[in-house]
C-alpha cells in the first residue's frame, strides 16, 4: 500500500478517486476519506488486491468491477419506516401541518439518498393515509434521488421480499402492496407519483419548492466542510417553513441558523426564512440647545450625569474645536483645562488609540454614527485597556448638527470575556465536531456492521437453502437414477422394437416389385432395395453412401437431375418420367420413374424418393390395345358400344357411322331401339336380359335396322356384356345379311 505525502494525503488513493469520478461521474471529493478508504480497501480485500494502482488497472480492464465497488462504497442501508418513533412524529405533527398549509395546492417531497426506494414509498403511504388515494395521486409529487443506479433500478421495480416489508404495519401492507408468490409489489397508482433519478447532492443543482425533505444518514458520510456547503442547498430547496427530516446520527443542524428544531430528538427541523434587509444606519439625536437657553438646574443635572458616567465624552464644534470634555475624559484621556477651545486635530486623542479625524468628517458628511470596538489603549504605569469609541452627530430641534460627540467606554473586561468566550466556543465547537465526527463514524461503522450482518444472515439463509436444495437434489438424483433404470429398460425395448421395425421395413422394401431408391439432399444414396439389385446388378452395400449420379448402371440417371433438383427446391412431386434403359443382362426395358419429396415432420424435404417400375410388358400390351382399337375403329363391320342402363350409343366405329348414316354425336342422343323398327325398349331389354344378368356370355339374333334415309336392311347382331369394365359396357357387333340372303335365295332357285 502506498504512503502519504506532506499534506497527509495518499497520492495513489486520490488518483483512484479522481479516476472513478472521470470514468463514472461519481464525485467522492466531499466524502469522509477514512470511511471511503475503508470501504474501498474492503472491496480490494475481497478480490485479493492490496495496491491502489493495481486496483486502478482492474477497474480499467473490467468495467463490471465498478458495479461491485459501488455496492460496497454506497451502503444502501434502508428500510420501510426506519426509526419508527421519528416517522410517528412525522405522521402525527408534520404531515398534517403541510396538508393544512397547502390546502388544495400541490405538495412536493424530496427523498435525498433514497437507496432502493423504501423511504419514498414510506412517505407515499403516510401522505396517502392523510389525503386519501385520489387526492394523493392528484396533489403529491415525490422526488427520490440517489447516486447508485442499480439501487434506483430496484426502487423503480418496487418489488420487495417478505423480510424487507416486515416493518410495514399490517394494515398499510394490505392496502398498499400486492402479494405475488414470495414477494410484495408496491401499489401501481402510488408508484406513479414517485419520480426516481440519479443526483449528487454535493455537486448537482437542488430541486426547489419542496415542502418536506428527507435526508437520513447521508450527511454523516460527508466531510464537515462539505456538510456546510450542502446545508445551504437543502435550505434553498425548501419553501419558507418547509420541513426537513434527518437521521438520528446527524447533529449538525442543532447549531445551524438556517433551521430551527421542531423535534430535536428525532431530528425534524423547519426552515428559517432569510430575508434580505438593507441596513439603514442610524443616528443619535440629542436634544441640545445653547447653554443660555437652558435652565441652570437642568444644566447642572446634565453635567453631573455626564461627569458621573463611566464613559468619557468629548464634544467638537463644527469649526473643529474641542468645546467639551467630561471629568472621565479629562482623567482617562489626559485632557487639561487649557485644551478646551483648541483644535481637536492638535490633541493626541485625535490619533490615539486610533485615527478619529477622518471618522468625524465621515459622521458630519453622512449623519450616521460610527462605532469602533475594542481599540488597544496603552497607559504608562498601568495595564493596557480596551476602549470602544462611538462617534455621533448632535442635532438641535431644527434638525441641524451643532456638534460632534465622541464617547470612550472601557470594554477591557468585555473584550477579555469575549476572547475567553470565543476560545471556549471554538473549543466547544471543536469538541462537538469531534464528537459529531466520532458519532457519525460510529453510525457509519454501525451501518456497515448492520450491512455485514444482513449479508451474513443472507449468506446463512442461502447456505441453508443450498443445503435443502442439495438434500432435495439428492432425492431427485435417486429418483432420477430409478427413472434412468426404467428409461434404460424402455430404451432397450425400444431398441429391440426399432431393430425389428427396421428389419420389417427392409423386408417390405425388398419384397416390393418396384425399385425404391432414397436420396439425401446432396444426392447421396441412402436406400437401395432388392428390385434395384436384380435390375442393375449392384448390391445395396456397394451403392449406399455413394453419389447417385456417379452410378454406372443401365438407367440414364443424368436425365433425372433437373427433376430431382425441382423436388428438393419446391417439395412437390414431379410428373412421371418414362426412360429407356438396359437391365444387368443387357436387355432393353422401359422404366417409369416417379419422384416424390421425403418429408419428415417439416415442409422442407429431407431427400427424394425414386419409385422405378418396369413397364416393358405393359407398354407392349398398351401398344397392342391401341393397335386393336385402330383396327376395330377402321373396320367396315359395325361395332356398337352401348350403355347397358339406357341402351344409348356410347361409341361406334367408322363402319357403323357410314352404314347408319349418323355421326357419333347424333347417335349418342338416341337408344338402339330407335333404329330397330317395331321393337320397344322394354321388349329389347327383356330379350337381352340373359346376357345382362350373366346367364349367357353372348347372344346372336337377326333383325332389321333402319338407316337415316329410311331404308331398312337385315342384320345379324351379336351382343356381349363386359361387366368388368369401368364403366360396364354392352358390345354389339352387327353384320349386314342382305347379300347372304340374296345368295341363299339364288341357291334355292337353282
Amino acid at each position: 500500500m502506498s504512503g502519504k505525502d506532506e499534506d497527509g494525503k495518499d497520492p495513489e488513493f486520490e488518483s483512484l478517486i479522481q479516476f472513478i469520478q472521470e470514468a463514472r461521474g461519481l464525485d467522492f471529493r466531499g466524502y469522509k476519506r477514512t470511511s471511503l478508504r475503508r470501504r474501498i480497501l474492503r472491496r480490494m480485500e475481497q478480490i485479493g488486491c492490496d495496491d491502489f494502482n493495481r486496483y486502478h488497472d482492474i477497474l480499467e480492464a473490467d468495467p463490471q468491477e465498478f458495479l461491485h465497488l459501488l455496492d460496497t462504497v454506497l451502503i444502501n442501508v434502508t428500510a420501510f419506516f426506519r426509526d419508527p418513533e421519528g416517522w410517528e412524529v412525522l405522521r402525527r405533527d408534520v404531515i398534517p401541518r403541510i396538508v393544512e398549509k397547502r390546502k388544495s395546492g400541490p405538495i412536493r417531497v424530496w427523498s435525498v439518498g433514497c437507496a432502493s426506494g423504501e423511504e419514498p414509498y414510506s412517505l407515499a403511504m403516510l401522505f396517502a393515509e392523510e389525503l386519501g388515494l385520489e387526492a394523493f395521486c392528484k396533489r403529491v409529487k415525490i422526488y427520490a434521488t440517489d447516486l447508485d443506479e442499480s439501487a434506483l433500478g430496484t426502487a423503480r421495480h418496487a418489488v420487495y421480499s417478505t423480510r424487507e416489508v416486515e416493518n410495514v404495519p399490517a394494515d398499510l401492507l394490505e392496502r398498499y402492496f400486492e402479494r405475488t408468490n414470495s414477494h410484495y409489489v408496491f401499489q401501481r397508482e402510488l408508484r406513479k407519483c414517485v419520480i426516481f433519478g440519479r443526483h449528487n447532492i454535493v455537486t448537482d443543482a437542488p430541486i426547489s419548492r419542496i415542502d418536506l425533505l428527507t435526508c437520513r444518514n447521508l450527511l454523516i458520510y460527508l466531510e464537515a466542510e462539505t456538510q456546510n456547503a450542502v446545508l445551504p442547498r437543502l435550505h434553498y430547496s425548501l419553501v419558507n417553513d418547509g420541513y426537513m427530516f434527518l437521521g438520528k446520527a446527524e447533529t449538525q443542524l442543532a447549531r445551524s441558523k438556517l433551521f430551527e428544531p421542531v423535534d430535536l430528538k428525532h431530528r425534524i427541523f423547519r426552515k428559517v426564512a432569510q430575508e434580505w434587509r438593507r441596513s439603514l444606519g442610524g443616528s443619535v439625536a440629542l436634544a441640545s440647545e445653547a447653554a443660555q437657553n437652558r435652565p441652570t438646574l437642568q444644566a447642572r443635572l446634565m453635567e453631573a450625569i455626564v461627569d458621573t458616567s463611566p464613559s468619557a465624552y468629548l464634544a467638537i464644534n463644527p469649526e473643529g474645536l474641542l468645546v467639551f470634555a467630561s471629568t472621565m475624559a479629562r482623567r482617562l484621556l489626559e485632557i487639561g483645562e487649557g485644551d478646551l477651545g483648541r483644535p481637536f486635530q492638535d490633541l493626541a486623542v485625535s490619533y490615539r488609540p486610533t485615527e478619529l479625524r477622518s471618522r468625524i468628517e465621515e459622521v458630519n458628511r453622512t449623519g450616521r454614527s460610527i462605532r469602533i470596538e475594542h481599540q488597544d489603549f496603552p497607559r504608562q504605569g498601568s495595564e493596557p485597556m480596551r476602549l470602544t469609541i462611538e462617534v455621533s452627530s448632535l442635532q438641535g430641534r431644527d434638525g441641524k448638527a451643532f456638534a460632534t460627540l465622541l464617547s470612550f467606554a472601557d470594554t477591557t473586561r468585555t473584550f477579555l470575556l469575549q476572547q475567553e468566550l470565543e476560545a471556549a466556543q471554538e473549543s466547544l465547537e471543536t469538541t462537538i465536531e469531534e464528537l459529531q465526527s466520532a458519532n457519525e463514524e460510529l453510525e457509519t461503522t454501525n451501518e456497515e456492521l448492520q450491512s455485514t450482518n444482513e449479508e451474513l444472515e443472507t449468506t446463512n439463509e442461502e447456505l441453508q437453502s443450498t443445503n435443502e436444495e442439495l438434500e432435495t437434489m439428492n432425492e431427485e438424483l435417486r429418483s432420477a437414477n430409478e427413472e434412468l433404470e426404467v428409461a434404460n429398460e424402455e430404451l432397450r425395448r425400444h431398441s429391440e422394437e426399432s431393430g425389428e421395425y427396421r428389419r420389417y421395413s427392409e423386408a417390405v422394401l425388398r419384397s416390393m416389385d418396384v425399385g425404391i431408391i432414397v436420396l439425401a439432399p446432396d444426392y447421396e444414396v441412402r436406400s437401395w432395395n432388392r428390385w434395384c439389385e436384380n435390375a442393375w446388378g449392384l448390391r445395396s452395400e456397394e451403392v449406399t453412401g455413394g453419389n447417385f449420379f456417379a452410378l454406372d448402371i443401365g438407367l440414364p440417371v443424368q436425365r433425372l437431375r433437373p427433376d430431382i433438383r425441382r423436388v428438393l427446391e419446391n417439395a412437390d412431386a414431379q410428373p412421371q418420367v418414362t426412360l429407356d434403359a438396359l437391365d444387368r443382362r443387357g436387355r432393353k426395358i422401359q422404366c417409369r420413374v416417379r419422384l416424390t419429396p421425403l418429408l419428415i415432420e417439416t415442409r422442407s424435404p429431407k431427400g427424394v424418393v425414386l419409385i422405378i417400375e418396369d413397364i416393358t410388358e405393359q407398354s407392349r400390351a398398351e401398344e397392342f390395345t391401341r393397335y386393336l382399337g385402330r383396327v376395330i375403329g377402321e373396320s367396315l363391320n359395325e361395332v356398337y358400344f352401348l350403355d347397358p342402363a339406357t341402351l344409348r350409343f356410347a361409341l361406334v366405329n367408322r363402319g357403323a357411322e357410314e352404314r347408319l348414316g349418323y355421326t357419333l354425336s347424333q347417335l349418342r342422343q338416341m337408344p338402339i331401339t330407335a333404329l330397330i323398327p317395331g321393337v320397344q325398349e322394354e321388349e329389347l331389354r327383356s330379350f337381352i336380359e340373359p346376357v345382362l344378368s350373366g346367364r349367357k356370355e353372348d347372344m346372336v339374333f337377326e333383325t332389321r335396322m333402319q338407316t337415316r334415309d329410311g331404308r331398312q336392311r337385315p342384320v345379324e347382331m351379336c351382343l356381349q356384356y363386359l361387366e368388368g369394365e369401368q364403366p360396364p359396357i354392352l358390345v354389339a357387333i352387327v353384320h349386314d345379311t342382305t347379300e347372304r340372303k340374296v345368295l341363299t335365295e339364288a341357291g334355292g332357285r337353282g
